[in-house]
């Protein structure tokens, strides 16, 4: 049977608890078939708790196959908790493992130990973010005709999946050459991954205006060593962040995915025939922006007498048809509505403020405003004051409900996003 489980920790080495249940877990026979990514949120807590006990879990879900029935599942679950010290601990104190069957596989199941599937699946924005990450349009039975992502839409906020730009070239915006060498490039994944990033980001190609063009050997003679020394780090280790290769080169595609990426970030909106190929005979997700010209031209932009949300709309539309024709599950699809390409500053502010009205479509959202220049007017020039603008900007998405948001500054993102869901209800 394949099913669901959901792996919470909040106390001592959370990252470390979680892979040693997952450990105990195949040991005892339950196969791993994928796994989230993890993410941090506050604790769930009465209004009486001590203060000692609001310390943030890190939470993720699991895809497995098991052979075990759910009561003896359960059985094995209790033991792997008590072993990690999860035993005589109250309900909302602190633990080091929470472990919660959270679907199986389309069965529904009520008895006097078990409810599955589990009743707050659909309620709590900490189980819905990885749930998402890894089934985005399934159904809950028993629950309605609604998807897990439409589920999202009825929650204050959903919590984002964090991605981490780290372009390889001498000529990107931003930081261009800052990780031309390899090692520059491993320095800033490590401290990407130390702060909580989900997803690594990796370019080989500027796509800048006036950026010059470039072949498929020399885009993947840059992308190639970082995708290595990714793998090498993090070798079977399930808390990873996952990769993310952005390109809209089919060819250089194809060699990351036999490369282990688990997503490919196309600028060029996932339309040309091999690329609606390969995202249809792969396993991989796929991130498909809107663009008006790759590199960006900033002087091909939408007409001004045109609602730049509504071109956006129209644009998901007729690529869903698209997609669909050429067999792509609309599970491995995110749309990424394409900030400062083919929109003109006011444009790129227009569909920031109003980007919430993409979660109608069924498939996940992410934005990548970082840095960019819709900025101009309103933050001084420095790296620093856009990174804080952008922080800024981030927090307002998180409230739309945005499910990746694609940003340089990892490390000061992820400590505002802590105060701010420390606030959010």
């Amino acid at each position: 049977m394949k099913i669901y489980l959901g792996l919470g920790s909040n106390l001592g080495d959370r990252k470390a608890n979680l892979r040693q249940a997952i450990a105990e877990l195949q040991q005892r026979g339950v196969a791993l078939l994928r796994a989230s990514p993890a993410i941090e949120t506050p604790a769930l807590l009465p209004d009486d708790a001590p203060w000692e006990w609001n310390q943030p879990f890190l939470n993720m879900a699991i895809h497995c196959e098991t052979d075990f029935t759910p009561e003896q599942l359960r059985t094995h679950i209790g033991e792997i908790q008590n072993k990690l010290g999860r035993e005589n601990r109250s309900r909302w104190s602190p633990r080091p493992m929470d472990i919660d069957i959270l679907l199986w596989g389309n069965e529904i199941i009520q008895t006097d130990s078990l409810t599955i599937p589990h009743r707050d699946l659909h309620l709590r924005h900490f189980v819905l973010t990885p749930m998402i990450a890894l089934a985005p349009t399934l159904k809950i039975p028993g629950n309605g005709n609604k998807t897990l992502l439409e589920w999202s839409l009825s929650l204050p906020h959903h919590i984002p999946l964090w991605m981490g730009i780290v372009n390889i070239t001498p000529d990107s915006f931003s930081d261009g050459g800052r990780h031309h060498d390899p090692q520059a490039a491993a320095r800033t994944i490590d401290a990407m991954a130390e702060h909580g990033c989900n997803i690594l980001d990796i370019g080989g190609e500027s796509t800048r205006p006036n950026a010059d063009t470039i072949d498929e050997d020399t885009e993947w003679a840059r992308i190639a060593p970082v995708l290595e020394y990714i793998q090498h780090k993090w070798q079977d280790d399930i808390l990873r962040p996952q990769v993310s290769v952005d390109t809209r080169n089919a060819a250089i595609a194809r060699q990351a995915i036999d490369s282990g990426a688990d997503f490919i970030n196309d600028v060029s909106g996932l339309t040309t025939p091999a690329m609606l190929e390969l995202a249809a005979d792969s396993d991989c997700q796929w991130i498909a922006m809107h663009s008006l010209s790759v590199p960006a031209d900033p002087n091909i932009v939408i007409a001004p007498e045109l609602d730049p949300v509504a071109e956006v709309c129209r644009w998901i539309e007729s690529s869903a048809e698209q997609w669909d024709k050429a067999g792509i599950a609309m599970h491995k699809l995110i749309v990424d509505p394409g900030i400062g390409f083919g929109k003109n500053p006011l444009q790129s502010l227009k569909l920031l403020q109003q980007v919430a009205r993409y979660r109608k479509y069924g498939v996940r959202l992410l934005v990548g405003h970082s840095r960019k220049s819709f900025m101009k007017q309103f933050t001084g020039p420095t790296t620093h004051e856009r990174d804080m603008a952008t922080i800024g900007a981030a927090m307002q998405l998180c409230q739309q409900g945005v499910d990746i948001l694609r940003v340089h500054n990892i490390p000061d993102h992820l400590a505002a996003y802590r105060g701010w869901s420390h606030l959010a209800e």
